[in-house]
């Protein structure tokens, strides 16, 4: 495993001459990063800076001053310059992310990622090496001409950021058959709290491994070796109907346990269906009270039309209707469905709280039915779709805070959780805890995994300064100190 700290090839060259600072003498954190970086790199003024306060679910601090890095060398002189100022440091990629994982706790630095988007493909390896700002289709867009593919695809990939998808370990459609970010990560680049750098490798201790899902509280990712595979030669793809959502849970159950295997397995209950037709108008089955998508591929046609037949029976056994999708431009037009969720229910409360729950498969008929009762004793509305092949499940509240009390959202989130824990499940598939989940992590993690994970925050980041207030909750020494 590697693992040095390189800490004098990546500090800038001193012969340059350094622009004169702009900033003002109430902000001394911006003046200096704008004596080292130079003006460009720098945003200072108030208005620019309450830009980079947000994700796309939940505003944070306004920054002292963010940072746009083009490189190692430029996240290295930052760090070291918010660590002298004693302020927090936050990473942001496409603020995409849907647990507050990414708006500052407090007031502090934000590096913003998004000029840092080298990508070079190394096909004889199957590998790519990506900069921390390189939008995540842009890989597979690279890769393609070689005949490869990167297949993790989150709902956002065509804005969300390689930096982002490993903060969050994000997952997808492909997730069930192809795995999520993490299991094409072959060695990462680091920045720790001190400002010093690190290559990573996935060998001996799995420190990388670590770091992917840590939300940056752990150390700030630069920059990535991501593994890429060869895409499938077939695919096919069918659209079950169902009277309600157990139904269609228990059909992927069913299907599951014949030994299919489809690549994707993605549901969505009758209010995103009739959402998204509302929006697009693309044909879907306006009176289901669940309609599943689903694909099966691999390299033999054969095999790959046989696990469509598991698949479908499983469906019919289940009480389901099936519909093959019998061009590519049809096929391609349901999962046009399912990637346009999110603006569709943007028509109908101008906010959401967006669950990422994950539960055992053998557990998701009564999970989804516990939610629906949940969110019909609540008034609110409450949407649930997701990635149901790997258990995890998007129920999503949504909200007009000049309508709906906040209080009554966070309760009913809290109910949600309750009911993944309670079923042996995990608050976060993909999305992270950020500061949404936080509340419920004493009740899903017990005392003494709770205060390994905070050994491990202050072996890595003594200080905290590292994403603060974010993922685990305030330390509690009596209740969580080691005997």
């Amino acid at each position: 495993m590697s693992f040095s700290p390189r800490k004098t090839a990546l500090t800038p060259g001193s012969g340059a001459p350094k622009p004169r600072s702009k900033g003002t003498p109430d902000n001394p954190l911006a003046a200096e990063l704008t004596r080292s970086l130079g003006p460009r790199k720098v945003l200072s003024n108030p208005s620019e800076r309450r830009n980079y306060r947000y994700d796309a679910i939940q505003f944070g601090a306004t920054p002292l001053a963010v940072v746009l890095p083009e490189n190692t060398a430029d996240v290295v002189t930052a760090v070291r310059a918010a660590r002298a100022a004693g302020v927090p440091v936050v990473g942001r990629g496409a603020a995409s992310g849907l647990s507050g994982g990414a708006a500052p706790a407090l007031p502090g630095l934000v590096l913003s990622f998004t000029r840092m988007t080298r990508l070079e493909v190394f096909p004889q390896r199957r590998e790519a090496r990506a900069q921390a700002g390189v939008v995540t289709l842009s890989v597979t867009e690279a890769a393609r001409p070689h005949g490869l593919i990167y297949p993790p695809d989150p709902a956002s990939f065509r804005t969300s950021t390689i930096g982002g998808n490993l903060g969050e370990n994000a997952g997808g459609p492909l997730c069930f058959k192809y795995g999520v970010t993490g299991d094409y990560v072959k060695g990462l680049q680091f920045v720790d709290a001190d400002g010093d750098v690190y290559e990573l490798t996935r060998d001996a201790y799995d420190l990388a491994g670590l770091l992917i899902g840590s939300e940056g509280t752990l150390g700030l990712i630069t920059e990535a070796t991501l593994r890429l595979t060869p895409p499938p030669k077939y695919t096919r793809t069918l659209l079950a109907s169902f009277a309600e959502v157990g139904e269609c849970a228990e059909a992927v159950s069913r299907a599951i346990a014949t030994g299919a295997v489809p690549a994707k397995l993605e549901f969505m209950d009758a209010a995103c269906t009739n959402a998204v037709e509302d929006y697009l108008a693309l044909g879907l089955p306006r009176d289901a009270g669940a309609v599943l998508l689903v694909d099966t591929d691999g390299d033999d046609l054969e095999t790959v039309e046989e696990e469509r037949a598991l698949v479908e029976a499983a469906c019919r056994e289940a009480g389901g209707t099936v519909r093959r999708a019998a061009t590519d431009a049809e096929a391609a037009a349901l999962w046009q469905a399912r990637r346009s969720v999110s603006p569709a229910l943007g028509r109908i409360r101008p906010q959401r709280m967006n669950e990422d729950i994950v539960v055992p498969r053998s557990a998701l008929p009564e999970v989804v039915r516990e939610i629906r009762a949940l969110g019909d004793a609540s008034g609110l509305p409450v949407v649930q779709f997701g990635h149901i092949g790997d258990g995890n499940l998007h129920p999503n509240i949504l909200f007009d805070p000049r309508r709906e009390s906040s209080e009554a959202v966070h309760d009913l989130a809290h109910r949600i959780a309750l009911v993944a824990i309670r079923h042996g499940g995990v608050l976060s598939g993909e999305h992270g805890i950020g500061t949404m989940k936080r509340p419920f992590m004493r009740e899903a993690v017990d005392p003494v995994t709770l205060a390994a994970l905070w050994d491990v925050k202050r072996a890595l980041d003594p200080a905290g300064r590292l994403n603060p207030g974010k993922i685990l909750p305030d330390e509690d020494v009596e209740a969580h100190a080691h005997p």
